[in-house]
């Protein structure tokens, strides 16, 4: 099962409603020990023309998540517990890369950092997630 898949199946909306394609992330990567996906400025900015630290937090909650998901398996949830993003420098334009890597991958909790670099691949974010990890709920 990939990323997409693992979030598919557990999905109660269709993507379109789901906040990580209103902000454009594409998701370019899918692995066990890593998930790589893209997010553009434009478009996420706040009013000083940097992108927003909510943005950036959204980038890794949604890199962290499809990990957490991953690793959780087809027949549980991953659900996030707690999300802290470290800001190191501004990106102005273009597009930023996050790629989360797992730091505890347990039976009740999953965490992983995921790392926010520009396109000069320097670091704009460190963040840091943890998912609870819980029985998939019965359909209705």
């Amino acid at each position: 099962m990939n990323g997409g898949e693992a979030l598919e199946a557990t999905a109660t909306v269709p993507p379109e409603e789901q906040l990580g394609s209103r902000m454009g992330i594409t998701v370019t990567e899918y692995d066990p020990d890593r998930v790589v996906g893209t997010m553009p400025v434009a478009g996420n900015r706040q009013p000083y023309g940097l992108l927003h630290g909510g943005a950036n937090a959204v980038l890794a909650e949604q890199l962290g998540s499809i990990a957490a998901a991953l690793h959780a398996g087809a027949d549980r949830i991953a659900v996030g517990l707690e999300l802290s993003c470290t800001h190191h420098r501004a990106a102005t334009e273009g597009t930023v890369t996050g790629v989360a890597t797992p730091l505890h991958r347990g039976g009740a909790t999953a965490t992983f950092e995921i790392v926010i670099t520009d396109e000069r691949g320097k670091r704009t974010c460190s963040a840091r997630l943890t998912c609870v990890l819980r029985d998939k709920p019965p359909a209705n």
